[in-house]
């Protein structure tokens, strides 16, 4: 890992914590809550990371996350995950959960809420890294489930910052999802939306018009149309992008193929993010440098991602500026200067 990555500020905007869930966690909670997995050991189950496509991956995380039922799992697994991001300089983190992935299963939307919150607030008061939380539909349900859990999470709506949606994208476009994001919007969520990871990039211009996110979640497939990376960048609408994803999940073949970097110079706001990190081989450090090592990315524009990040997240304008000043004197101990 090059010094230059290891020591830089970090914002993470593209987190799902289940997707956090190391295989020997799994493990360690299965034996404490008497579960039984398909797998006779953490090898076995890295063993079936060897994901051809989204849906390959998707059987084995929804299974993954059989083992979280109580909210001290749901604490355990979120402070794992907050330990790994403060020692690789994470600031900030936005973070998506699934809720109908545990409530089908008959957890309390109260444990899954309150473990991950006491953790998030735990980081906060120890190391100062900020947080914010947002609950994501699952698209391959139909949008009456997302109805009724944005119906039971009115509880918890001080605890929530924004609304998501992720999932099989394959046949299940965001218009799916018309009228929940309306009701979400007029209870004041902010709206983000996976799209474009290997759906169309038809779906980015749908979630941005009839969802109307403010951010795009992956957004990769916009690399393939010009007059939408025209107004990606014309409207600095952020790319929430997760380049080992990309790669494990196979959206590129190679790292070398990956269009960041086109993206970046077309003046779209292209973040670096992890996904599903324990599942795709690697946290934020990995991704910045897979990008340098893979496709060449110097740490000029490694900065400017770490700055789109901070442009891009929920925090107030005073805390970005604070971010954005330790992220540019990293740079400039490094020798590099930005244009702005």
């Amino acid at each position: 890992m090059s010094t230059f990555i290891n020591g830089l500020p970090k914002v993470e905007l593209h987190l799902h914590i289940e997707g956090t869930l190391e295989p020997e966690m799994v493990f360690a909670l299965a034996g404490r809550n008497g579960i039984t997995l398909d797998y006779a050991d953490e090898r076995a189950l890295k063993a079936a990371y060897d994901f051809k496509d989204l849906q390959s991956f998707l059987d084995v995380y929804y299974q993954g996350m059989q083992v979280l039922l109580t909210e001290q799992d749901f604490f355990d697994m979120t402070w794992a995950y907050l330990e790994r991001a403060h020692a690789e300089q994470v600031r900030h983190s936005e973070i998506f959960f699934d809720p109908q992935a545990h409530t089908d299963r008959g957890v309390p939307l109260a444990a899954v809420i309150g473990g991950i919150h006491r953790a998030l607030e735990q980081a906060r008061q120890q190391w100062g890294l900020t947080s914010r939380l947002i609950m994501s539909f699952l698209r391959h349900l139909p949008e009456e489930s997302a109805f009724e859990t944005l119906h039971h999470a009115e509880p918890f709506r001080h605890q929530l910052s924004g609304i998501g949606l992720d999932s099989a994208e394959k046949g299940n476009p965001p218009t799916k999802f018309t009228h929940v994001y309306a009701a979400a919007r007029e209870q004041g969520f902010r709206l983000v939306a996976h799209a474009g990871e290997e759906g169309p990039a038809q779906y980015i211009r749908d979630a941005l018009d009839i969802l109307r996110v403010e951010r795009i979640d992956h957004g990769v497939a916009a690399a393939g149309d010009r007059h939408l990376v025209e107004r990606l960048a014309r409207e600095r609408v952020p790319l929430t992008v997760c380049p080992l994803s990309n790669l494990k999940l196979r959206v590129v073949e190679r790292m070398s193929e990956h269009p960041m970097l086109r993206l970046l110079h077309a003046g779209v706001c292209v973040t670096v993010n992890s996904d599903d990190p324990a599942y795709f081989g690697g946290y934020m450090n990995a991704n910045y440098q897979a990008l340098q090592d893979g496709l060449g990315a110097t740490d000029g524009e490694l900065l400017q991602m770490a700055l789109n990040s901070v442009e891009a997240c929920w925090l107030s304008p005073e805390e970005k500026a604070v971010l954005a000043r330790e992220i540019r004197a990293h740079g400039e101990a490094a020798g590099l200067t930005l244009k702005h």
